[in-house]
């Protein structure tokens, strides 16, 4: 048997997909402030690194209640929502915090009404035209509805003794996305196709719901769960890890040829379901114990990879602010050096994030954690 999923070992190569993720994410974004053009071509296909966050929370969070329903046969809540709260809640009131109360912090003029930030809604009816500042948040709210609602069903599925075919139910998932996507194209996206408002409907219709957007969470836990319970999945993944990985890229190349143009019939359908289904083929070969993905350590990407969430919560506002101030010294904001100066500034942001808030709201949650324990 290998070693489990949760070891230091293990998350060596999820560090890289986690570095890479995050970086594909800023590339992406960037091309909303200034920036050199080859940005344009590098950042094309930066959406994606939001799929590829998906899949790893599917996975991660996933594999830790199933080793906790082996280890266990239940699932405590308490200890879960704990520890998502103090991982999430902390670092994202800090920077809503900054958004709100400094409006020099916004990237655009105005923000998404703080309700919907608070009960993470805000990924339903998303204007980015009049309220664009901190859209990023979108992704957020999906996996928080998704830490919220999956150890409830994988309790009820355990009770109801239906946990065995957690599989054909996350499958259901995927197909359920897929068809959303396919009514909300024909009904909603095709009347409109013609417009001005086109592609705003696009975003708000197909690209920020949850119910549209499920099938990367679903993919990462039909992997955790496989690994967890499937021997022979898990040795077919352990033996053959390079192999799946250049698969898993092939197949990324496909996806990233049928979203061309992200905003086509084919890829508004199909093309998160194909993305999805790549990286979770890239995600299997780096937890294998044959790939070069989990046999490497870098420094780099375990240190990006740590700061990955913080990043991905101020680095709009960072971007922002580095430009404001390139352009206040009369300095090129559009070229290179800015960029550099840019992610500069995001990794030392990132850096305060875990020294002022991570590490207290670790420090407190395992206090909380340890309190219970003891009673």
């Amino acid at each position: 048997m290998s070693a489990s999923l949760n070891s230091s070992e293990k998350l060596h190569g999820l560090d890289h997909l986690r570095a890479i993720a995050i970086l594909l994410v800023l590339m992406y974004h960037y091309r909303a402030f200034k920036h050199p053009e080859w940005i344009d071509t590098i950042g094309q296909y930066g959406w994606t690194g939001v799929d590829l966050f998906f899949v790893l929370s599917g996975f991660l969070i996933s594999g830790q209640l199933f080793q906790e329903i082996k280890k266990s046969g239940s699932i405590s809540l308490k200890t879960f929502f704990t520890k998502r709260f103090f991982r999430i809640i902390p670092p994202y009131f800090f920077t809503l915090g900054l958004y709100f109360l400094f409006p020099l912090f916004r990237e655009r003029e105005a923000l998404s009404f703080f309700w919907k930030f608070i009960t993470f809604t805000q990924n339903y009816g998303l204007d980015v035209i009049n309220r664009g500042t901190f859209s990023h948040a979108w992704s957020l709210c999906i996996e928080e509805q998704f830490y919220l609602i999956l150890p409830l069903v994988l309790l009820a599925a355990v009770r109801a003794k239906l946990f065995r075919y957690t599989v054909v139910f996350t499958v259901f998932l995927i197909l359920f996305s897929l068809t959303s996507r396919f009514l909300t194209w024909k009904y909603a996206i095709v009347p409109v196709l013609d417009t001005p408002d086109f592609w705003k409907e696009w975003y708000i219709k197909i690209y920020y719901p949850t119910h549209t957007r499920l099938d990367g969470l679903a993919v990462g836990v039909i992997i955790g769960y496989l690994m967890n319970y499937s021997g022979g999945f898990q040795r077919m993944v352990h033996a053959h890890g390079n192999k799946i990985f250049i698969l898993g890229i092939l197949l990324l190349g496909f996806s990233f040829w049928v979203c061309t143009d992200q905003f086509s019939e084919e890829a508004s359908i199909f093309g998160f379901s194909l993305v999805a289904l790549s990286y979770g083929l890239i995600l299997m070969a780096a937890v294998s114990e044959s790939s070069f993905l989990y046999r490497s350590k870098t420094i780099v990407t375990a240190e990006l990879a740590g700061l990955s969430y913080a990043v991905y919560l101020s680095h709009k506002g960072i971007i922002h602010l580095v430009q404001a101030a390139f352009d206040h010294l009369g300095l090129e904001a559009s070229g290179n050096i800015c960029l550099l100066t840019c992610l500069a500034g995001c990794i030392l942001v990132g850096l305060l994030y875990r020294f002022l808030i991570e590490r207290s709201s670790l420090k407190l949650k395992n206090r909380i954690l340890g309190i219970k324990k003891a009673g």
